[in-house]
Formats: C-alpha cells, structure tokens, sequence
C-alpha cells in the first residue's frame, strides 16, 4: 500500500488537529484525580472537543468502540474503555488516548498521567516509556529508516530492564485514522521503510515493567499485560519535515524540541 505524501495545506490541516489534541490532553489534566471515574473523563473529553473545539472524537463509534477517548490504567496496555465503574485510586498511573478530528485530518496523543502520588516504580517506568518516545522521535529525518526509531526505542527500553510490547505500533495518520506506514517500537537500525517529507505517523511505545506478552480481554479492546504488571505508554503525531521532524501534537510539557 502505498504511502501518503500530505501536501502543504494537507499539512496546515494536520497541525491544526494535532494542535487540538494537545490541548485536549492538557485540558483534562486537572481532573485526572483520585476519585474520578474513567466515564467521567470520557465525558468531559467528548464535550470539550464537540462543543469547545468544534470537532469530532475519532475513537467514538470507530470499528465498534464505545467511546470519545481510550483510558488505559495501570496493567492496561492499550484501548480501555471508559466506564462508570472504574474509579480511579491514588497511585494508579493511566494512559488517556485522544484523536479529534477536524476539517478531516485527525490528530492522535496519547499521555500517561500520575493519579495522587506514584511510587517509585510507577514514577520510573512513566519517565523511561517517554524518554523511549523521544529517542524514538528523534531519528525521524528523510533517509532515515523506521528501524531507526524502532532499534532506539528498543535500546532505551532494555537498557532499563523494561520490555516492548510487539503486538502494536504507531501508524501513518492524515485523513485516515489508521494508515501506512506501521512504525514498530522495535527493531535494528537501516531496515524498513525510508522517511521522507511529507510523512505523517505516530510514534507511541508501550514499555511493560515487567514481560513484553499481552492480551485482549473478553470486550475484544481492552489489551492488558499478561503478568499484570504495570505498563505505560506515551504517543505523538509526527511529520517528516525537509530537514527533520515536527511534533504535530507538541504540549508545553514536553522535554523536546518541537521541530529540527
């Protein structure tokens, strides 16, 4: 399948959405709390981009899933559902995943948030999985390869004793949600698909404190790891740019340039 090349308003447009999913994520951060419901932040995300930002949730309805945003907690891998149910307790850590969508081109994040006050463990593995992320993000130039980005996350990963989940990997995003090329979090340097401008995917690495193997629960979505451990994920949206990269979905608390 051949790979999108975004044209210049393609691209105007992509960071317009990728702009507002960074102000999503960064809107609901103060109701990440003890106490909360994942429901209840569902909620507030859903109206926030429908109302305030005049957009539409891209997770909601899409292949069957239930809500606006996925909210993936403690040994939660990836695609939690919201509920009611699922009351958030001081000391959990959740991945709170957004995609709106406007004037046609989505924008995908995703962040791990610390509920009260982590633990250590909690504290260590949420820092390392976003480091992974910008080392990730930082081999993003034309020439390079996509196990570029796989071999550095990789490497950080390991080298803190931490492993990478395999079953899911960053996409290519425009007009389509989920689109070529797939960038695995895995990998060796000078293989795969070579970059080049114009090219817009997510990079967003799952690292498990404890083994890489995961599953997929009764409700077909919800992927948690196997050995229950914690796991944590961070994710951007990213253009190859003539020179580099640019984070499309850049938040004011990154630790990263925005562009190179």
């Amino acid at each position: 399948m051949a790979i999108e090349l975004k044209s210049t308003a393609d691209i105007e447009k992509m960071r317009i959405s990728g702009a507002l999913a960074a102000e999503l994520l960064e809107m609901i951060e103060s109701h990440v709390l003890p106490g909360v419901t994942t429901g209840e932040l569902d909620r507030i995300c859903h109206e926030y981009t429908v109302n305030v930002q005049d957009a539409i949730p891209a997770p909601l309805n899409y292949r069957g899933f239930p809500k606006s945003i996925c909210t993936s907690v403690n040994h939660v891998v990836c695609h939690g559902i919201p509920s009611d149910d699922k009351v958030l307790k001081d000391g959990d850590i959740i991945n709170i995943d957004v995609t709106p969508i406007k004037n046609g081109f989505h924008g995908d994040t995703s962040k791990t948030f610390f509920v009260g006050r982590p633990s250590v463990l909690a504290e260590r593995l949420v820092r390392i999985c976003q480091e992974c992320m910008y080392k990730g993000i930082s081999k993003v130039k034309p020439g390079a390869h996509t196990g570029d980005i796989g071999q550095a996350i990789q490497v950080h990963a390991e080298k803190n004793r931490y492993s990478v989940v395999r079953e899911y990997c960053g996409h290519g995003i425009g007009r389509i949600f989920h689109d070529e090329p797939q960038i695995l979090h895995y990998g060796k340097a000078g293989t795969g698909i070579s970059l080049e401008p114009g090219m817009t995917f997510t990079i967003e690495p799952m690292i498990n404190v404890g083994k890489r193997d995961v599953k997929v629960l009764p409700d077909q979505w919800t992927v948690v790891t196997k050995d229950h451990k914690l796991t944590a994920q961070w994710e951007h949206t990213i253009l190859v740019t003539e020179t580099g990269y640019e984070i499309l979905t850049y938040r004011n608390d990154d630790k990263i340039e925005k562009c190179t």
